[in-house]
Protein backbone atom coordinates (compact mmCIF):
# COMPACT_ATOMS: atom_id res chain seq x y z
CA UNK A 1 0.00 0.00 0.00
CA UNK A 2 1.56 3.39 -0.65
CA UNK A 3 1.97 6.81 1.33
CA UNK A 4 -1.48 8.31 -0.51
CA UNK A 5 -3.82 5.03 0.64
CA UNK A 6 -2.41 5.14 4.11
CA UNK A 7 -3.89 8.28 4.28
CA UNK A 8 -7.11 7.82 2.73
CA UNK A 9 -6.03 10.02 0.03
CA UNK A 10 -7.52 8.97 -4.15
CA UNK A 11 -7.00 11.39 -6.73
CA UNK A 12 -10.22 12.55 -8.54
CA UNK A 13 -10.11 11.70 -12.11
CA UNK A 14 -13.49 12.53 -13.10
CA UNK A 15 -13.50 16.20 -15.37
CA UNK A 16 -17.44 15.84 -15.18
CA UNK A 17 -17.40 15.72 -11.72
CA UNK A 18 -14.65 18.14 -11.19
CA UNK A 19 -16.95 20.53 -13.62
CA UNK A 20 -19.93 20.20 -10.87
CA UNK A 21 -18.09 20.59 -7.94
CA UNK A 22 -16.38 23.91 -8.98
CA UNK A 23 -20.09 24.74 -10.29
CA UNK A 24 -21.59 24.03 -6.90
CA UNK A 25 -19.51 26.54 -5.54
CA UNK A 26 -20.65 29.36 -7.54
CA UNK A 27 -17.28 31.17 -6.92
CA UNK A 28 -16.90 34.63 -8.38
CA UNK A 29 -14.15 36.69 -9.75
CA UNK A 30 -13.94 38.67 -5.94
CA UNK A 31 -12.98 35.55 -4.01
CA UNK A 32 -10.49 33.37 -2.81
CA UNK A 33 -10.64 29.47 -2.88
CA UNK A 34 -8.20 27.46 -0.77
CA UNK A 35 -8.20 24.05 -1.54
CA UNK A 36 -6.43 21.64 0.89
CA UNK A 37 -4.60 18.90 -1.56
CA UNK A 38 -3.55 19.94 -4.54
CA UNK A 39 -3.53 15.84 -5.91
CA UNK A 40 -2.72 15.97 -9.74
CA UNK A 41 -4.94 19.76 -10.09
CA UNK A 42 -8.31 18.53 -11.66
CA UNK A 43 -10.02 20.79 -9.39
CA UNK A 44 -6.78 23.94 -9.34
CA UNK A 45 -7.03 24.62 -12.61
CA UNK A 46 -11.06 24.86 -12.76
CA UNK A 47 -10.81 26.68 -9.60
CA UNK A 48 -8.31 29.39 -11.26
CA UNK A 49 -10.59 29.66 -13.93
CA UNK A 50 -13.61 30.90 -11.30
CA UNK A 51 -11.80 32.54 -8.60
CA UNK A 52 -9.87 36.02 -7.90
CA UNK A 53 -7.03 33.89 -6.05
CA UNK A 54 -6.89 30.13 -5.61
CA UNK A 55 -4.27 28.61 -2.37
CA UNK A 56 -3.90 25.54 -3.00
CA UNK A 57 -1.64 23.28 -0.34
CA UNK A 58 -0.44 19.53 -0.78
CA UNK A 59 1.17 17.76 1.97
CA UNK A 60 3.20 15.50 -0.49
CA UNK A 61 6.55 17.53 -1.34
CA UNK A 62 6.80 14.70 -4.52
CA UNK A 63 3.25 15.99 -5.69
CA UNK A 64 3.74 19.89 -4.98
CA UNK A 65 7.34 19.59 -6.88
CA UNK A 66 5.52 18.54 -9.73
CA UNK A 67 2.82 20.54 -9.67
CA UNK A 68 4.51 23.58 -8.68
CA UNK A 69 6.08 22.83 -12.06
CA UNK A 70 3.23 21.91 -14.03
CA UNK A 71 0.59 25.22 -12.66
CA UNK A 72 3.40 27.61 -13.02
CA UNK A 73 1.24 29.41 -15.72
CA UNK A 74 -1.89 29.98 -13.41
CA UNK A 75 -1.02 34.05 -11.97
CA UNK A 76 -4.05 33.87 -9.53
CA UNK A 77 -2.44 30.36 -7.67
CA UNK A 78 -0.35 30.41 -4.62
CA UNK A 79 0.72 26.84 -4.39
CA UNK A 80 2.23 26.11 -1.02
CA UNK A 81 4.06 22.59 0.23
CA UNK A 82 2.42 22.32 4.16
CA UNK A 83 -0.39 21.14 6.23
CA UNK A 84 -3.78 22.88 5.19
CA UNK A 85 -5.37 22.93 8.45
CA UNK A 86 -2.48 25.47 9.80
CA UNK A 87 -2.98 27.59 7.06
CA UNK A 88 -3.34 31.37 8.31
CA UNK A 89 -4.42 33.16 5.22
CA UNK A 90 -8.09 34.64 4.80
CA UNK A 91 -10.51 32.88 2.48
CA UNK A 92 -13.99 33.03 1.31
CA UNK A 93 -14.72 29.63 -0.11
CA UNK A 94 -13.30 25.91 0.93
CA UNK A 95 -13.07 23.37 -1.63
CA UNK A 96 -11.13 19.66 -1.13
CA UNK A 97 -11.50 16.43 -1.65
CA UNK A 98 -10.66 15.44 1.65
CA UNK A 99 -8.06 12.43 2.56
CA UNK A 100 -10.74 9.87 4.38
CA UNK A 101 -8.29 9.88 7.39
CA UNK A 102 -8.75 14.29 7.93
CA UNK A 103 -12.08 14.23 7.26
CA UNK A 104 -12.78 14.42 10.82
CA UNK A 105 -10.08 17.17 11.57
CA UNK A 106 -10.78 19.24 8.88
CA UNK A 107 -14.65 19.80 9.82
CA UNK A 108 -13.50 20.54 13.58
CA UNK A 109 -10.86 22.79 11.30
CA UNK A 110 -13.41 24.64 9.17
CA UNK A 111 -15.93 25.47 12.43
CA UNK A 112 -13.26 27.45 14.20
CA UNK A 113 -12.48 29.19 11.02
CA UNK A 114 -14.19 32.20 9.56
CA UNK A 115 -15.27 31.47 5.84
CA UNK A 116 -18.52 31.70 3.43
CA UNK A 117 -19.22 28.28 2.16
CA UNK A 118 -17.86 24.89 0.83
CA UNK A 119 -17.71 21.88 -0.88
CA UNK A 120 -16.11 19.03 0.25
CA UNK A 121 -15.49 15.47 -0.78
CA UNK A 122 -16.09 12.58 1.92
CA UNK A 123 -16.54 9.05 2.28
CA UNK A 124 -20.30 8.30 1.88
CA UNK A 125 -20.32 6.58 5.59
CA UNK A 126 -19.03 9.93 7.31
CA UNK A 127 -21.43 12.22 5.23
CA UNK A 128 -24.07 9.81 6.66
CA UNK A 129 -22.74 10.56 10.25
CA UNK A 130 -23.17 13.92 9.31
CA UNK A 131 -26.38 13.86 8.21
CA UNK A 132 -28.26 11.44 10.05
CA UNK A 133 -31.33 12.26 11.91
CA UNK A 134 -30.96 9.29 13.74
CA UNK A 135 -30.35 10.29 17.72
CA UNK A 136 -28.30 7.49 18.60
CA UNK A 137 -25.95 7.59 15.79
CA UNK A 138 -24.92 11.17 16.51
CA UNK A 139 -21.55 11.34 16.92
CA UNK A 140 -19.65 14.78 18.43
CA UNK A 141 -18.51 15.54 14.93
CA UNK A 142 -22.01 15.58 14.02
CA UNK A 143 -23.03 18.01 16.73
CA UNK A 144 -20.15 20.16 15.89
CA UNK A 145 -21.06 20.45 12.06
CA UNK A 146 -24.51 20.88 12.00
CA UNK A 147 -24.41 23.85 14.81
CA UNK A 148 -21.79 25.52 12.46
CA UNK A 149 -22.76 24.71 8.85
CA UNK A 150 -25.68 24.01 6.71
CA UNK A 151 -25.53 21.07 5.49
CA UNK A 152 -26.37 19.40 1.63
CA UNK A 153 -25.47 16.46 -0.43
CA UNK A 154 -24.34 17.71 -3.56
CA UNK A 155 -23.50 14.44 -5.77
CA UNK A 156 -22.49 10.62 -4.78
CA UNK A 157 -19.30 9.56 -6.53
CA UNK A 158 -18.61 6.34 -6.78
CA UNK A 159 -15.53 4.90 -6.37
CA UNK A 160 -14.33 3.65 -9.76
CA UNK A 161 -14.39 8.00 -10.36
CA UNK A 162 -10.83 7.64 -8.09
CA UNK A 163 -7.65 6.25 -9.34
CA UNK A 164 -6.67 4.45 -7.05
CA UNK A 165 -9.94 3.55 -6.42
CA UNK A 166 -10.75 3.32 -2.70
CA UNK A 167 -13.17 0.34 -1.22
CA UNK A 168 -15.93 2.82 -0.46
CA UNK A 169 -18.27 5.24 -2.37
CA UNK A 170 -17.77 9.27 -1.68
CA UNK A 171 -20.40 12.06 -1.57
CA UNK A 172 -19.62 15.66 -2.29
CA UNK A 173 -21.17 18.07 0.29
CA UNK A 174 -21.99 21.83 0.27
CA UNK A 175 -21.36 23.07 3.86
CA UNK A 176 -22.29 26.80 4.31
CA UNK A 177 -21.27 28.61 7.65
CA UNK A 178 -23.50 29.55 10.07
CA UNK A 179 -21.21 29.70 12.98
CA UNK A 180 -17.57 29.98 13.85
CA UNK A 181 -17.16 27.85 17.56
CA UNK A 182 -13.76 28.00 19.63
CA UNK A 183 -11.64 25.47 19.88
CA UNK A 184 -12.72 25.04 23.48
CA UNK A 185 -16.13 24.45 22.28
CA UNK A 186 -14.95 21.54 19.92
CA UNK A 187 -13.01 19.73 22.41
CA UNK A 188 -15.73 20.14 25.13
CA UNK A 189 -18.28 18.66 22.89
CA UNK A 190 -15.69 15.79 21.67
CA UNK A 191 -15.46 15.15 26.03
CA UNK A 192 -19.07 15.00 26.45
CA UNK A 193 -19.33 12.52 23.94
CA UNK A 194 -16.76 10.86 25.51
CA UNK A 195 -19.31 10.39 28.68
CA UNK A 196 -22.46 9.48 26.07
CA UNK A 197 -23.81 6.54 27.99
CA UNK A 198 -23.53 8.48 31.46
CA UNK A 199 -26.75 10.83 32.11
CA UNK A 200 -26.19 15.00 31.93
CA UNK A 201 -26.27 14.59 36.15
CA UNK A 202 -23.14 12.82 35.97
CA UNK A 203 -21.81 14.04 32.51
CA UNK A 204 -21.39 17.42 34.41
CA UNK A 205 -20.28 16.07 37.20
CA UNK A 206 -17.11 15.01 35.37
CA UNK A 207 -16.84 19.09 34.91
CA UNK A 208 -17.46 19.74 38.61
CA UNK A 209 -20.62 21.15 37.47
CA UNK A 210 -24.40 20.75 39.48
CA UNK A 211 -27.68 19.42 37.24
CA UNK A 212 -30.60 17.34 38.16
CA UNK A 213 -30.85 16.31 34.49
CA UNK A 214 -31.67 12.51 34.13
CA UNK A 215 -31.61 12.73 29.89
CA UNK A 216 -28.71 11.34 28.20
CA UNK A 217 -27.39 12.97 25.27
CA UNK A 218 -29.41 10.70 23.28
CA UNK A 219 -32.50 12.25 24.37
CA UNK A 220 -31.26 16.02 23.45
CA UNK A 221 -31.07 17.80 20.78
CA UNK A 222 -28.30 19.11 19.34
CA UNK A 223 -28.91 22.43 20.39
CA UNK A 224 -29.05 21.44 23.80
CA UNK A 225 -26.12 19.62 23.58
CA UNK A 226 -24.48 22.58 22.59
CA UNK A 227 -25.94 24.44 25.44
CA UNK A 228 -24.35 21.78 27.69
CA UNK A 229 -20.91 22.63 26.43
CA UNK A 230 -21.45 25.97 26.92
CA UNK A 231 -22.82 25.60 30.57
CA UNK A 232 -19.26 23.60 31.07
CA UNK A 233 -17.08 26.02 29.58
CA UNK A 234 -18.88 29.10 31.37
Amino acid sequence: MNKRQKLGQHFLKSKKISQLIVDAASITKNETVLEVGTGQGILTDLLCSKAKNVISIEADRQIYTKMKSKMNNLENLVLIHGNGFKIKRKFDVFVSNLPYSESRNALEWLAQTRFSRGIIMVQKEFADKLVTSVLGERKAITIIANHCFDIKKIINVGKNNFDPPPKVDSVALEITKKKTISPEMVKTINKIFSYRRKTIQNILKQFEKQSDNQKRLDDLTGDEIVKIAKQIIR
